[in-house]
């Protein structure tokens, strides 16, 4: 059985404003949930295309919204933040909305480098703490039971009999090493890398040690995706992701997402094709059995039964609509 998943990173689309682009993730939220997905994730990102950067912020308002589709971070950018901290404001949001919640953490920036600076600004550290953090998440909220610990008996408040899902998220062999010997879920991020991560996957799978949290090893990929009537329209829709992507690769300023007719007048180069169909594997384009098609081969690849999607369509309805064809195509209800 196939699962399908939402990444919704609140993208602006050019002309509109970052509160139109945060009801719209509301909305959708409410319409993936009635067609049967089911997670819906939003991302950290500190860019000026994207209308936020705090997951943890949003994740209340959507469930609010909602009734039982999971709700989570995809991710939290760990290194940024005191795990301490992290493990508290999702402790509560889990008693908030229990069962529902899903930690993802990722050890990238998620920005411009100076957007960095600014976040870390004062922090002093050596090395990839991320490992240490993702420890230190665990003993937070599994009841602090480590008598070693630098913070001996320090718990995540509030004390409750539940937790949230830890992710790791991640697009390398070490984020799913990671995952996989501290026993906690993996999120491969094929839409950021354009890699086939099978093998990793696989690994993680095969190498899997179970943890407190977690008896079973627990997988997604997560793919963009533009869904259409047709082919034809699809590949017409995914211009504004081709030349999006293009601009970001090429250090170009992005105004917000632009429509398919836009996008059609930027000239292109020879290296320009290259990069657009380098990016191109990291997206589904198509009408909604041509994607199944894919996804099904790609499931056979990974290993893997749940996919997460995000959508970069310029317009909301039309974004709206593929995630409705391909529920329908899949007959998630």
């Amino acid at each position: 059985m196939i699962q399908l998943s939402v990444l919704d990173q609140s993208a602006i689309s050019k002309g509109s404003e970052a509160r139109e682009a945060l009801s719209q993730t509301v909305r959708l939220a409410q319409e993936v949930e009635e067609l049967g997905y089911h997670r819906f994730w939003m991302s950290e990102h500190h860019l000026e295309s994207l209308a936020h950067s705090s997951p943890e912020i949003m994740i209340p308002h959507v469930a609010a919204h909602t009734k039982k589709i999971r709700v989570g971070s995809g991710g939290v950018m760990l290194p940024h933040y005191s795990a301490y901290k992290v493990a508290e404001n999702f402790r509560l949001l889990e008693a908030l909305y229990p069962n529902r919640i899903d930690l993802g953490v990722g050890r990238a920036p998620g920005g411009i480098p100076i957007a960095t600076a600014a976040l870390q600004e004062y922090k002093q550290t050596n090395g990839d703490i991320f490992p240490q953090q993702v420890e230190d998440l665990m003993y937070y909220l599994t009841g602090s039971q480590q008598p070693n610990h630098r913070f001996p008996g320090l718990k995540a408040m509030p004390e409750i009999t539940t937790h949230p899902q830890i992710w790791v998220l991640g697009s390398s062999g070490g984020s799913a090493g990671l995952a996989s010997s501290h026993g906690l879920s993996y999120a491969f991020a094929q839409f950021i890398s354009g890699q086939d991560g099978s093998g990793v996957v696989q690994h993680y799978q095969n190498s899997f040690q179970a943890s407190a949290l977690q008896t079973r090893p627990k997988s997604l990929v997560a793919f963009f995706f533009v869904c259409a009537d047709t082919d034809e329209e699809a590949e017409w829709l995914a211009k504004s992701y081709d030349i999006q992507f293009l601009k970001v690769a090429k250090g170009e300023k992005i105004e917000g997402v632009i429509s398919p007719e836009e996008a059609a007048q930027y000239r292109l180069s020879g290296f320009d094709q290259q990069l657009i169909e380098e990016n191109r594997a990291k997206v589904l384009v198509g009408a909604p059995s041509t994607i199944k098609e894919q996804i099904l081969a790609w499931k056979q690849r990974y290993g893997t039964s749940e996919f997460m999607l995000a959508s970069m369509v310029y317009d909301f309805d039309v974004k709206r609509k593929g995630y409705r064809l391909l529920a329908e195509e899949f007959g998630l209800k």
